[in-house]
């Protein structure tokens, strides 16, 4: 009997995560295409590096549970890979009294996850984080940090390890069907393929209509920029400082960070890119700009949220408004703390009426499965949603 030949398209954490469950499976041949001429290139290898907890997200929704379930998954690979990592814990503080009842539904949130939520005073927060004001604040023990590019990295020598075939620098350009079986065609030649897993990122639902499929939501990117704290300021931050999230705006603001190697980012905020790369203001695709300016979702959202919008640009024109923010949490940080680094863009799928998918979207046509919504806590989860992929691609394809 002849191996069953799945493509996933997309190296980043979640293709890759698809790829190595499916390699696990006997008369199971893996190709991953990756456009990119290394792994990891944009989402997986441009965030702050958080093994997230499930604090945020909605109780019974695919978000919390794959992000704790997940959560586990991640530690015990990294133990096995020997990956850096550590569960440091972080703090969500409240600055001021407004933002109490915020705290308040977090922590009732978290709690409704599973999650263990302790509740500090002011003083008990400093003993923490000693540079931190708050009125008070939440600790949840069970966030981490990570190197999400390390894990990449060990996915690939597992699928090297199982004779998977790994192509870079291959671009899906479009599919054909000949009877059962796919024929998905890229830059570097035909792939036959008895079941397809696109996990395309930023450009996933550009992939899905190569594929034939009409995806129910719309990628539009947002760019997230960070600062670095410079080496004399990294003392201020000992692990990971989170403001309470501004229940009118759907992203959860700056906050700060210390990575594995010691480093501590600041960031992201979130502003409209002009390109599904667009990693800089001057970096615009006018073609995926004007695609994004086309969607009737994207003036529904830029009406209802113009005002946070415009505070979101003004942050990322001024480093010291970027400072400001910061200074809510530490108000030790300096402007000239702050060292600009490398960005990173969310693909946030967007449905036709404006509203922003919330949960992970993930769509099977035929013997095609799409992810068409995995932001964070995509890359903590990325091993529970290869599980769940897995259970979606046809034993018998």
């Amino acid at each position: 009997m002849s191996a069953r030949r799945v493509v996933v398209i997309g190296g980043g954490i979640v293709g890759l995560a698809v790829a190595e469950r499916l390699s696990r499976e006997p008369g199971t041949a893996v190709t991953v295409v990756e456009k990119e001429p290394t792994w990891a290139a944009h989402q997986t290898g441009r965030n702050s590096g958080v093994i997230h907890s499930g604090l945020y997200y909605a109780p019974g929704s695919q978000k919390a549970l794959m992000c704790r379930a997940g959560s586990q998954s991640m530690i015990e690979l990294a133990r096995e890979e020997g990956i850096p990592h550590e569960v440091c814990g972080k703090l969500v503080v409240a600055t001021q009294g407004r933002e109490l009842a915020g705290l308040a539904r977090l922590r009732d949130r978290g709690r409704a996850n599973g999650l263990v939520v302790e509740e500090l005073t002011p003083e008990q927060a400093r003993e923490v984080e000693p540079h931190v004001q708050c009125v008070a604040a939440l600790r949840i023990p069970a966030t981490g940090i990570i190197d999400y590019g390390a894990v990449c990295q060990a996915l690939v020598r597992r699928l090297e390890s199982r004779g998977a075939t790994l192509v870079l620098g291959a671009e899906v350009l479009s599919s054909v069907q000949r009877g059962p079986v796919t024929v998905v065609r890229t830059t570097r030649g035909d792939l036959e393929a008895d079941a397809v897993v696109a996990c395309a990122g930023l450009h996933c639902d550009v992939v899905a209509r190569r594929l034939g499929h009409h995806p129910s939501a719309q990628v539009i990117p947002f760019r997230g920029e960070y600062y670095e704290l410079a080496p004399g300021a990294t003392h201020l931050v000992r692990n990971l400082i989170y403001p309470v999230p501004d229940p009118s705006f759907p992203f959860l603001g700056v906050h700060l960070t210390r990575g594995v190697d010691g480093h501590v980012h600041a960031g992201p905020n979130a502003v409209l890119a002009f390109a599904r790369e667009g990693y800089t203001w001057g970096t615009v695709v006018p073609a995926e700009l004007r695609q994004t300016l086309a969607y009737p979702g994207f003036w529904r959202l830029a009406r209802r949220y113009y005002r946070e919008g415009a505070r979101e640009m003004l942050r990322s024109a001024s480093r010291h408004q970027f400072g400001e923010s910061l200074r809510r949490l530490v108000p030790e940080v300096r402007d000239e703390d702050l060292v600009p680094t490398a960005a990173g863009v969310r693909a946030q799928a967007m449905k036709p009426d404006g509203t922003l998918v919330d949960d992970f979207l993930i769509e099977r046509a035929g013997n095609v499965v799409h992810v068409l919504n995995a932001p964070s806590p995509a890359a903590t989860s990325a091993l529970e949603i290869a599980r769940h992929i897995a259970g979606l691609v046809p034993a018998d394809a």
